[in-house]
């Protein structure tokens, strides 16, 4: 009965992506019936994304750990160990000399000669010395003080297909059930690869036609062909050879099923780019992706800036004053379960503990994704004498991590009360400050009067105008003083558009702290004036 029910609740869910482009950085927000469940930040100059490709050079060999370090560019030399060059590893080699020996003309892949398989158990001096050129792909971001970590088994992954050079084998996605389609989709697929190419079928592709698969396919096999041109072409190391897809495709690409309603972009040029890609993958859903072009911020708008500040940060409340802390070490994430003050719907401490730990769990899947937190997780839920209550809360934390996309283990509770999980990390958990620095005091303790606020504001305003010549402004604000600013008939707002232009706009910001504000251009730049001295 309980698994069922989640199963119900799963599929009826109601999925909406809201995608914040800023100049400086994007962010994602993945809600599912408007409960935030994933979010995604990523700086518009960061270049180290899972899914790169990259030609490189051996840096250092160390025998001790069977690895070696690769120059990628980063400021530490990213880690590829000889279980991560894979079992085409050779014929990748030689295909790599084969392409940098002829810089005109590029070898086809179906007449290579496949070497042997390089043995799963072997040192890694014995096939790789320092200098040697390389073609690796990231697999692992750089997290803490580590560096990114490679793997020489490139794929290409796609909404339906990842291909696979260098290998033969097809392999169709264990969550597809019926024999018939397993049989059909790898049949398919061995009818239209080509030589020297390995496919994994995706999930998704269950019930596609030829038609969808044989494009994507070529679509694949032309990042491929473009990567092989740029590793020809160029002579230094290291070069990015292939770029994974923008933040937003990528999502949408792992992500995209039939229940999106809508998916809201701010920007027109990532509008266009999301819209073209929905096309291509799903062309009866091109009309769920929407430009918006409210004034108040698109995340205030969709409640999502609130669910931030709730949702992130040690302690984490779920429900009747129960909550969560959240801690993070270097080893491992450390989660305690707190039934609070919460008001017991039930006398008996047994079933009051049951249904704290049914909560947190609910709870606790959400901000695993979220967080997207990795590595060892340990929760110690509050201690039940019931082995039965036990059992189905472990079930039950099962079903809710089912649709989880990151790969994970779940144990049963210890004697000790404690679940212990594993959660595939690719990328550094997601930290998000919600606590609010005083922007005006700066650390000090003391700030001119909250009544002079308007007053400072008013000055700046004229400084950007008048000396140095921005005409059209706006200014964010926290929504008090926004309605502050704008109220009455002849509001302060008013008065200012008369005074300084009708270029001002006073927009309402729930990010923005109490006495803070922003600057924007008419670009959406920001205009940094928030110096400790005033200007006049």
């Amino acid at each position: 009965m309980l698994r069922s029910s989640a199963l119900k609740i799963s599929e009826e869910m109601n999925s909406e992506l809201i995608i914040d482009s800023q100049p400086s950085e994007v962010t994602l927000a993945l809600l599912e019936d408007q409960r935030l469940v994933e979010y995604q930040c990523e700086k518009s100059d960061s270049r180290y994304s899972v899914g790169n490709i990259y030609a490189a050079k051996v840096k250092k060999i160390m025998p001790a750990l069977n690895a070696c370090f690769v120059e990628v560019g980063h400021e530490r030399e990213a880690f590829l160990h000889y279980q991560d060059l894979g079992i085409n590893f050779l014929t990748l080699k030689k295909y790599t000399k084969q392409v940098l020996s002829d810089r005109k003309r590029l070898s086809g892949m179906d007449k290579l000669k496949r070497q042997p398989d390089l043995p799963k158990v072997g040192e890694i001096q014995s096939v790789l010395e320092v200098g040697q050129e390389l073609l690796v792909q990231i697999v692992k971001e750089p997290i803490s003080t580590k560096g990114p970590r490679l793997t020489c088994e490139i794929s290409f992954p796609g909404r339906y297909l990842v291909l696979i050079p260098f290998s033969d084998k097809v392999s169709v996605s264990s969550k597809i059930k019926s024999g018939e389609e397993r049989a059909r989709l790898k049949q398919l697929i061995q009818s239209i690869k080509p030589r020297n190419f390995g496919v994994i079928v995706r999930t998704v592709s269950e019930g596609r036609r030829v038609a969808e698969l044989d494009k994507e396919l070529s679509i694949l096999l032309k990042s491929w062909e473009d990567c092989l041109k740029k590793l020809q072409k160029s002579q230094n190391y290291p070069l990015l050879c292939h770029e994974e897809t923008s933040r937003t495709v990528s999502i949408l690409r792992d992500l995209f099923n039939p229940s999106y309603e809508s998916i809201h972009v701010n920007n027109a040029d990532v509008f266009n780019e999301v819209k073209k890609y929905v096309s291509l993958i799903a062309p009866d859903r091109e009309h769920i992706v929407k430009l918006y072009k409210g004034s108040v911020p698109i995340f205030d708008n969709f409640n999502v800036t609130k669910q931030i500040k709730s949702g992130f940060g040690k302690t984490v409340s779920f429900k009747k004053g129960a909550y969560l802390i959240i801690e993070h070490t270097e080893a491992l994430h450390v989660v305690d379960v707190n039934s609070g003050n919460r008001n017991r719907g039930v006398d008996n401490q047994e079933a009051n503990a049951f249904e704290v730990n049914m909560g947190a769990a609910a709870e606790l899947a959400r901000q695993f994704r979220l967080r997207d937190m990795g590595g060892i997780i340990v929760v110690d839920f509050i201690d039940m004498d019931s082995s039965e209550h036990r059992q189905k809360l472990y079930e039950y934390m099962t079903e809710l991590m089912r649709n989880d996309r990151a790969k994970h283990n779940i144990l049963p509770l210890s004697k000790f009360g404690l679940m212990q999980i594993t959660r595939q990390r690719v990328r550094p958990a997601m930290d998000v400050n919600v606590e609010e620095v005083c922007p005006t005091c700066m650390g000090k303790g003391t700030i001119k009067s909250s009544y002079l606020f308007t007053d400072t504001l008013e000055g700046k305003i004229d400084y950007l105008m008048n000396n140095l010549g921005n005409k059209k402004l706006r200014l964010f604000v926290h929504p008090y003083v926004a309605a502050y600013i704008k109220y009455g008939v002849v509001s302060l707002y008013r008065k200012w558009q008369m005074r300084y232009g009708f270029g001002l706009k006073v927009i309402p910001n729930q990010q923005m702290g109490f006495l803070q504000y922003k600057f924007t251009d008419k670009e959406g730049n920001e205009i940094n004036m928030t110096e400790e001295v005033e200007l006049h």
